[in-house]
């Protein structure tokens, strides 16, 4: 045996290098020191390695760089040089399938990042892009790492620019499981998902002393950037969770129904479902009085495989509904409208919501099955002062842009410019069924009469009793269910409890859709 000079090197020094070497992993893995893994500990997290541990399939972890070191002078930074630099980086499986992942370990420099470190993450992010893996980063750090000035700051711009050239071509999903602030907190806003843990995570751009000296607004972390926050308010978040191992264990299960990149399709699963099965429940579950509210949601679970759904920003905009979900085993987007709340009508947030879902399903070859029951546009002050206008094309743009199957179902009311938006036949929806209990229209029949008869109300002996026989007219002349299949703007009305059979033909017919958009850079869609 010889060295790289070809001097002999003795059996026991090989082993003794051997034994030197393990005793080296063996320090990475425990990290820096027990107290600092019991200061980890009684904060209620996880260390780095536990998560990823729960993230992977047992055994599939393979790390990249463990023994990096930075290297940095001055502010004492000299004297401390713990492996890792307080990322861990790598690549393992989920469910056999490979995926890449970094971790903050918060326990070194408190997970901040600095030059070695950002280096690392900038490796994995590009071996992810080019092996077209999805991307899991699990976040626990306290920012850049001031100690190494604009060199920590360069290092967020390279995340920053990665992110942004894998987006639509691999999954990069963001687990915020301690703080995440200033400029730290825009990579997991360029992500497809953000999953966050109450009490624990938080992300904000100023801090809470930072907005008291301004604004002198009081307000914890948890108050101005927690979980609960991030869910139902800003929209940041798109999941939220009581404990690191329920998030992670979801994060599995999302990962389970996307492509590994833009060039597959999701996987497929042996449903025990049958794809025939009628859905007799449907027929109860929808009133045919379209003022009375019910579920979506318990439309949904009737109609997908074995009534399971992932549902996406759960608590934020909740008058739509965006979920993932399996149809004879394959993956679909659904958009629906959500008449429980707000009576289902669009306005700034829910077009916002819907939108971003539509481009991810059709960045990840998604088919996305949108169910309507809208009134319209939410009418007030606020919402025209909003944006409306501006929100509201996004959501049109989504749809007008996806070139995914596209599945239309009309439960009941599909009125004015939310029913086109909605994706409808004319903005390009492959097939639209509508139930015998729909109605569309450009307004409610008790507006349009209003509109269409004024004068002939107004000179009426008795106005209401015109109203009321005008209303009627309009209804059975304009909003009867097969108005619109008779001019050709449905494919087919259907009977509710068959949907499940339609919507599973369909998709099947649809398989091999291929459509080309006009070659250009990109597109300039509303802001």
């Amino acid at each position: 045996m010889s060295n790289l000079e070809g001097a002999p090197v003795e059996a026991s020094d090989v082993r003794g290098r051997v034994a030197e070497l393990h005793a080296i992993r063996e320090q990475v893995r425990r990290g820096p020191s027990d107290r600092a893994t019991e200061a980890q500990k009684a904060k209620g997290k996880l260390t780095a390695r536990e998560r990823i541990d729960l993230l992977l399939d047992p055994g599939s972890f393979n790390e990249v760089e463990p023994l990096r070191r930075h290297r940095a002078t001055g502010f004492g930074l000299e004297a401390k040089k713990p492996y890792t630099d307080g990322v861990i980086t790598g690549w393992g499986t989920v469910e056999g399938r490979t995926v890449f992942v970094y971790a903050h370990d918060f326990r070194i420099f408190g997970g901040a990042l600095g030059e070695a470190h950002a280096t690392k993450i900038h490796k994995i992010m590009d071996k992810a892009i080019a092996a077209g893996a999805p991307l899991v980063s699990l976040n626990d750090g306290a920012g850049a790492r001031i100690q190494e000035g604009v060199s920590a700051l360069a290092g967020y711009g390279g995340i920053f620019q990665r992110n942004t050239r894998a987006s639509g071509v691999i999954p990069q999903i963001s687990v915020m499981l301690g703080p995440c602030a200033g400029g730290a907190a825009y990579s997991p806003a360029l992500t497809d998902f953000v999953f966050m843990v109450r009490e624990t995570s938080q992300m904000f751009i100023t801090g809470p002393d930072v907005v008291q000296a301004v604004t002198g607004e009081k307000v914890t972390q948890n108050g101005l950037g927690g979980a609960d926050v991030h869910a139902e308010t800003s929209g940041v978040a798109h999941f939220a969770y009581d404990d690191e191992e329920t998030c992670l264990e979801e994060v599995r299960f999302l990962l389970s129904m996307l492509p590994q990149n833009n060039r597959e399709n999701p996987p497929v699963a042996e449903s025990q479902d049958p794809a025939d099965r009628l859905g007799e429940a449907l027929l109860d579950l929808v009133p045919a009085d379209g003022n009375r509210p019910y579920d979506m949601r318990k439309v949904i679970e009737e109609l997908v495989d074995d009534g399971e759904f992932l549902e996406v920003h759960e608590r934020w905009a909740t008058n739509i509904l965006c979920t993932l979900a399996r149809l004879d085993g394959q993956v679909v987007g659904i958009v629906a409208n959500q008449p429980q709340s707000l009576a289902g009508v669009l306005d700034i947030e829910a077009s916002e919501k819907a939108a971003r879902f539509i481009q991810m399903c059709d960045a990840f070859n998604i088919p996305i099955v949108t169910l309507l029951d809208v009134p319209g546009f939410l009418p007030g002050v606020d919402q025209e002062h909003g944006g409306i206008i501006r929100h509201g094309a996004k959501l049109l743009y989504a749809y007008c842009n996806a070139t995914v199957p596209r599945i239309s179902v009309i439960l009941r009311k599909a009125y004015g410019g939310a029913y086109i938006v909605m994706d409808s036949q004319s903005i390009g929806a492959d097939l639209t069924y509508a139930w015998p209990t729909n109605e569309i229209a450009v307004m409610g029949a008790e507006g349009a009469a209003n509109v269409i008869f004024r004068k002939q109300i107004a000179e009426a002996d008795d106005p209401e009793a015109m109203r009321a026989r005008m209303v009627k007219e309009y209804k059975s002349e304009l909003m009867h269910p097969y108005y619109a299949a008779e001019r050709g703007l449905v494919d087919d009305v259907i009977d509710p409890v068959e949907t499940r059979q339609v919507l599973i033909r369909s998709l099947a017919m649809l398989a091999a859709k291929h459509a080309d958009l006009p070659s250009r850079k990109h597109g300039n869609p509303p802001q």
